[in-house]
Order: structure tokens, then C-alpha cells, then sequence
């Protein structure tokens, strides 16, 4: 009996824990040095992903506020930043009007948005456009700051490397590098950042030509294990390669943000915070 007693209590201080978790909100940080600029000066990124059908209480304002402290030069929100069963925009937009008041935003799709119906994704669009956000699809842009240039891409990736065509996660696609060529064209010179939903094609990403890539989708692996990992991504793998931070592949860079939305343990969602230092 007192096993018993002793194994529910801690069954609901473990839920109580996850409860606790699940409404946090940190912010990592990163720092990344590239040998591709002459000046000692960063350019500060925020990176927000996976909102899902996240909500904070006041109008966002905690939110906004944390993401304001951070005083960043851009912001990329790199996918899910709704659900595919989202029917209103309306607190999204919220969201997207407070942050673009902040600095300039740059969005691109995850799978959910790629889920959307033709008549939901153009009033995404319009949201967009309506809050002063810069939505690459398939697309790129520049972005300058004290008369230096960065190429920002962001790309649409395809449904079938999330989900095959009977609903199900075997024998997923992948993205090639030459594949991205076909949809954003040669890497330009200079400095190129890709807001690249999925991860898990870190290797091609770099091949294509991004020196810095930010990816999330995989919420961390949903229950992260120190030492080991998070467990599980959304395809349903165990143990997937690209979970959360920073990776490297020769000079090239790829950030992972576990993202906000979507139930997790031993894993608070997060505001990724990066120092872009040019040399």
C-alpha cells in the first residue's frame, strides 16, 4: 500500500512538473563567428518556431516582452507558427503586428501551413502582408545593416518529406540540394541564411550553399533526455539525428529551435537567441 501512495504522488508531482514546464518560456542563446565579414560588430537574431496552437495570456505581451529584451536586428519564424486545424488568425496576427513593431520579420512554412486549405492560406498571406512581415515562399530577400548585406531564403520544402502520400511517415522523400536549386536558384555571394523547416537535410542544405540554416519541427524530440537526446520526431523516429542547437558541418552552421507549442518533457519551449559575430 505505501508503494502504492508513494508511486501516485509521484505521479502527480511528474504532472504537475510537466504542466509547470509546458507554460515556461526561455531563451537560449547561441553565438556563431564567420570568417565571411571584416567587422567586429553582431547581428543579433531572434528565431521563433513551432507556435502551433500555442497562446500567452494579455495579448502576447510576456511574450513580446522577452522577445524585446533580446533588442534583436531580425526575427525568423521558421514554420507551425499555426496548426493545420487553425480557423481564426486572429490572435496570430496579434502576435505578428506586436513583433514587427520590434525589428524586421522573416517568415517561412512548415508542414502544418503547407496543410492549409487554399482558402485559409491566403488569409495567411494576407495576415502577413497586413502585419508587416516578410513571408519567403520558395523566395529570398536582403537584409542590411550599416551597409552590410545578408541573403535570406527561406524555402516551402515538400509534404512528402513530413508525410507520404497515404498519410502515413515510410518511405518519407528527401530534399537534394539540386532540388533547392530548382526552387530558390543559385546560393547568391556573399552570406546566405535559410529558414529551412525540417532539419534533417542539414548536409544538402549546406551542399545548396547556406552558411547558417535555421531549422525546428522537431520540438526537441518531444521528451529530451540529457546525455542521450530527445526521443521521438514528429515522423514518428526514435532518437532523430537534429533535435535542438547548434550544428556544424566545415564552416557551415545549422540552429535548431525545439520551438513553443506541442506537449514536452524535460524540454521548455523556447526563444533562440543567436550572435551572428562578423569578423
Amino acid at each position: 500500500m505505501r508503494i502504492f501512495i508513494c508511486l501516485l504522488l509521484l505521479g502527480v508531482m511528474f504532472l504537475l512538473y510537466v504542466g509547470v514546464e509546458n507554460r515556461m518560456l526561455i531563451v537560449r542563446r547561441y553565438k556563431i563567428s564567420t570568417d565571411n565579414f571584416s567587422s567586429q560588430e553582431s547581428i543579433k537574431i531572434v528565431q521563433i518556431s513551432d507556435i502551433h496552437k500555442r497562446k500567452y495570456s494579455n495579448g502576447w505581451s510576456r511574450f513580446v516582452m522577452r522577445v524585446k529584451e533580446l533588442s534583436p536586428d531580425m526575427i525568423f519564424i521558421t514554420g507551425d507558427l499555426v496548426s493545420r486545424t487553425e480557423t481564426s488568425l486572429e490572435s496570430t496576427q496579434i502576435l505578428l503586428e506586436k513583433l514587427c513593431l520590434i525589428c524586421p520579420i522573416y517568415c517561412s512554412k512548415g508542414n502544418h501551413e503547407l496543410d492549409l486549405s487554399a482558402e485559409m492560406m491566403e488569409k495567411y498571406r494576407k495576415m502577413m502582408k497586413n502585419a508587416g512581415a516578410v513571408f519567403l515562399e520558395n523566395d529570398s530577400t536582403v537584409f542590411e545593416k550599416d551597409g552590410r548585406k545578408i541573403n535570406i531564403y527561406g524555402t516551402d520544402l515538400k509534404k512528402s518529406v513530413y508525410k507520404n502520400e497515404n498519410g502515413g511517415y515510410a518511405a518519407l522523400d528527401r530534399i537534394t540540394s539540386d532540388e533547392l536549386t530548382q526552387s530558390l536558384g543559385d546560393a547568391k555571394e556573399g552570406f546566405n541564411i535559410l529558414l529551412a523547416h525540417n532539419p534533417f537535410f542539414f548536409e544538402e542544405y549546406a551542399k545548396w550553399g547556406a552558411d547558417l540554416t535555421f531549422s525546428g519541427h522537431v520540438h526537441g524530440g518531444a521528451v529530451y533526455v540529457p546525455f542521450i537526446g530527445g526521443i521521438l520526431s514528429p515522423e514518428r523516429n526514435f532518437f532523430p539525428k537534429y533535435t535542438k542547437g547548434l550544428y556544424k558541418k566545415d564552416s557551415q552552421y545549422m540552429l535548431v529551435s525545439t520551438g513553443i507549442g506541442k506537449l514536452r518533457v524535460f524540454n521548455p519551449p523556447e526563444i533562440l537567441y543567436a550572435e551572428l559575430f562578423l569578423k
